[in-house]
């Protein structure tokens, strides 16, 4: 079957290793910084306590709760890549446990975003893992869904091939046209927070931008707006 909502996309070229290796150092807040601070997933747990996540999207959309085009997925799966599966938010079924968390590693997954929920929770301590939630009811597996499509995760837009990133702070998804401008950029906001960790430690920081943005919106540092009533 291989209409529209059963079905598998053949994938595109994948990001190199050494592209990706670029990523490991580089952390979500920057980036979602440079992209305008709306993009990333909002409202997944990190399961890991451990472990970066850097890798290539690899896409599964299912039915809510069915987890059949999961397990293909995992079949299908290359070293390096990231299990992205919109599971429309639901968390009364979970899609993936610790049988298949084995399972992908043993492929060279390398982490789990999940719109959805997982169970076995300790399984994912050192495995990279962000979800919608946990339960300890399994899956069905029956389907429709499909691989090798376009997702939404959190709000975020995630295309096969996309480079994940994903840290304590959250997860986000890197167009591949996109990937060498942003790191320019994540690692250029890197230096720049390293220099004010450093004026800081030195009682140095600058902070007169504070005050004039404050004038231009019609505050003064006495706590009165301009047109003299209280800044409140």
């Amino acid at each position: 079957m291989t209409s529209p909502g059963f079905r598998i996309v053949p994938q595109p070229p994948r990001p190199s290793e050494e592209l990706l290796a670029q990523f490991k150092p580089i952390i979500t807040s920057h980036l979602s910084d440079n992209m305008g601070r709306h993009y990333g997933a909002v409202g997944l747990k990190r399961y890991n306590r451990t472990g970066k996540l850097v890798g290539a999207a690899l896409t599964v959309k299912t039915r809510p709760g069915d987890n059949l085009m999961v397990h293909k997925a995992l079949d299908l799966a290359q070293k390096g890549d990231v299990l992205v599966v919109d599971g429309g938010g639901d968390v009364d079924n979970a899609l993936v446990g610790e049988l298949m968390q084995l399972y992908a590693a043993s492929r060279g997954v390398v982490g789990f975003v999940i719109d959805g929920a997982i169970r076995d929770v300790a399984a994912f301590d050192a495995f990279p893992c962000y979800a919608r939630g946990n339960v300890h009811r399994g899956p069905y597996k029956d389907g429709p869904g499909e691989i090798g499509v376009t997702v939404s995760i959190g709000g975020m837009v995630v295309e096969p091939g996309d480079i994940i990133v994903g840290d304590e702070d959250g997860v986000v998804a890197i167009p591949q046209r996109d990937a060498p401008a942003l790191l320019e950029l994540a690692r250029k906001k890197a230096a720049e927070e390293e220099a004010a960790k450093r004026q800081i430690a030195k009682g140095a920081w600058d902070r007169s931008w504070v005050d004039k943005t404050l004038a231009a919106k019609g505050f003064t540092a006495t706590g009165q707006s301009s047109d003299g009533g209280p800044s409140t």
